[in-house]
């Protein structure tokens, strides 16, 4: 059985205009290639003859058909642009949920700049080539085939003239398309740089005045927005003779064909009417060969932008629900348990960030999670709700398999506060909602009075309705982080992972946090990443991470007695006055 392809699940909401516009595109190309056999009747038996009821009866019969050109015309431009808007904007929604599916590793993949040209740029590409098809698909060729057939049936003797030309035409165009392809598929990917440039700088555009960098940044620009003009340059370089050359050759053509046809008006063997009519058709095949062109010019930069988007579409998930994965079972306890567990981010190169992790934790227990820098802490706690898999192993929680879990029960009864911390524009309220976007006022308060937080937010002028900056730029770094803890408590979790999520807190505050923790949370079962001891010293268990191993795991005072690697830690901070 034939596989459906997914793309025309895409336009079936609109599938009367891609059939109606088709439909009224054919009827206006009919009356368009039968208007210029009307103006030579209206010569021969009108003009010539000097019947005005001719002319005045052939002139209503024009103007009739003109308007019904008008309309046709104007509905399957309408049809065409409904179908592609339409299209278009179930391509982009469709493109955007892949997207919210992939994996960590699935996004680190693609750079942020390309996905969002991919969403955008791309996607308009083929919505204009679909609007374009459309349009011109069937009236292109459509008048192209009628202008030689009619100029058949008025003189087949100078109606060679056409049947030598088009194929010349079409290789031309054929060649330049050729050409054009590879520099537009260029030009993409530079527009994908640029757009990563931006976003950075814009992201980072305090960073950047802080350092003063503004002329490096420019200069970075410069440089990228110099090469994607170029590249632009370089398509268009070609394109830009396909128009010309066929100008040239088509009005050769047509002073041909007055010279023949001139020479059979005077020797009586031809009605002027015939050769207004083939030099009207003339001019309607180089119309229609222009339209083909503007097509194949169009196609060959929405091709471009239709592989870019295929490879986003046909990104296999390396992280997916299992087929028999439990949807409705809750996760009732919030115990993990690593069996021999091995991952790395490039599979190919065989590098393990984490080597053969085995450990068990209990459920309501608070577990710490230490060691030095790249060590691969984040990347352990990152395997829990399944935003990487683990290349060899087994990962429990609650005492079931992680890939026999669904991921949206698994990660409702997980939260997690990663080590940037997310705020998104809007209010305070807004994005403590993340969490639970039923939770009463009492509930929100509740969660930000546990994460230290409720002090500051009532401190400010509308409290939890004050609006907060892209990122939460207008909060420092504790408060930031305050508010992602209360946010990922309003999920009310099994299991609440905090990825070194108190860095920014001053000791005092963080010991609040904690005996809140202690107080509010004794059956959720927490990790805590962190960088200083004191902040898990009083954790049930301890793990120690060295260089992607799990060297160490007991408590702090089990750790100091028979951990090396946790001594020189805790050594180094007590030199420092960092555990004080």
């Amino acid at each position: 059985m034939k596989k459906r392809n997914p793309y025309l699940d895409y336009g079936k909401e609109y599938w009367y205009f891609f059939l109606l516009g088709p439909l009224l595109m054919i009827a206006e190309v009919i009356a368009d290639v039968k208007l210029p056999a009307m103006v030579g009747d209206l010569i021969n038996n009108g003009a010539l003859a000097k019947d005005t009821h001719y002319i005045l009866m052939q002139g209503l019969k024009m103007f009739g058909m003109v308007l019904f050109a008008i309309t046709t015309g104007v509905g399957a431009a309408y049809c065409a642009a409904r179908a592609s808007i339409g299209y278009g904007a179930n391509l982009r929604k469709g493109m955007f949920e892949k997207i919210q599916k992939f994996s960590f590793s699935n996004i680190d993949y693609y750079s942020t700049g390309s996905l969002v040209t991919r969403l955008t740029n791309d996607v308009t590409q083929v919505q204009n080539m679909l609007n374009m098809s459309m349009r011109m698909m069937l009236r292109a060729p459509g008048m192209l085939i009628g202008a030689v057939v009619m100029a058949f049936s008025i003189n087949h003797e100078l109606a060679i003239i056409f049947v030598v030309l088009i194929p010349i035409l079409i290789a031309i165009v054929a060649f330049i398309m050729k050409l054009a392809f590879p520099r537009f598929s260029k030009m993409q990917t530079k527009i994908d740089q640029v757009n990563s440039i931006i976003q950075e700088a814009l992201m980072n555009i305090r960073v950047i005045k802080s350092f003063v960098r503004e002329d490096f940044e420019e200069e970075r620009f410069e440089k990228t927005n110099h090469s994607l003009m170029n590249a632009g340059l370089s398509a268009f370089r070609v394109v830009i003779f396909q128009m010309p050359v066929m100008t040239i050759l088509l009005n050769i053509s047509t002073l041909f064909l007055i010279y023949l046809g001139g020479k059979r008006v005077m020797a009586a063997t031809m009605p002027v009417g015939d050769l207004t009519a083939l030099i009207t058709y003339m001019t309607q095949i180089l119309i229609s060969l222009m339209l083909l062109a503007m097509l194949f010019l169009q196609s060959t930069r929405a091709l471009a932008s239709v592989k870019r988007i295929g490879e986003v579409m046909n990104t296999k998930l390396d992280v997916a629900d299992s087929e028999h994965a439990q949807k409705n079972e809750p996760i009732v306890s919030g115990e993990i348990e690593f069996k021999n567990v091995s991952f790395g981010y490039y599979k190919q190169q065989d590098q393990e960030v984490l080597k053969n992790i085995s450990f068990h934790i209990k459920s309501g227990e608070t577990v710490g999670i230490v060691g030095s820098t790249g060590c691969g802490k984040s990347s352990l706690v990152q395997l829990i709700p399944r935003l990487y898999n683990p290349d060899q192993g087994e990962i429990f929680v609650g005492g079931k398999n992680i890939s026999q879990i669904s991921f949206e029960t698994l990660r409702n009864s997980i939260a997690m506060v990663l080590q940037k911390n997310v705020l998104f524009s809007g209010t305070i309220e807004d994005n403590l909602r993340w969490g639970d976007e039923h939770a009463s006022t009492e509930q929100i308060r509740h969660a930000a009075t546990i994460a230290q937080a409720d002090g500051f937010v009532m401190d400010m002028p509308q409290n939890y309705q004050t609006m907060l900056e892209q990122g939460g730029v207008n909060l420092s770094g504790g408060q930031k982080q305050r508010l992602c803890i209360a946010r990922a408590l309003l999920k009310s979790p099994n299991i609440l992972i905090l990825d070194d999520s108190t860095s920014a807190v001053d000791t005092a505050t963080e010991k609040h946090i904690q005996e809140s923790f202690s107080l509010e949370l004794k059956d959720v079962t927490k990790l805590i990443i962190a960088q200083r001891i004191s902040s898990v010293q009083q954790a049930d268990k301890i793990l120690v991470m060295d260089e992607g191993k799990l060297v160490g795991q007991g408590t702090h005072e089990e750790l100091l007695r028979n951990c090396n690697e946790y001594q020189e830690i805790y050594s180094s901070q007590m030199e420092r006055g960092v555990s004080a």
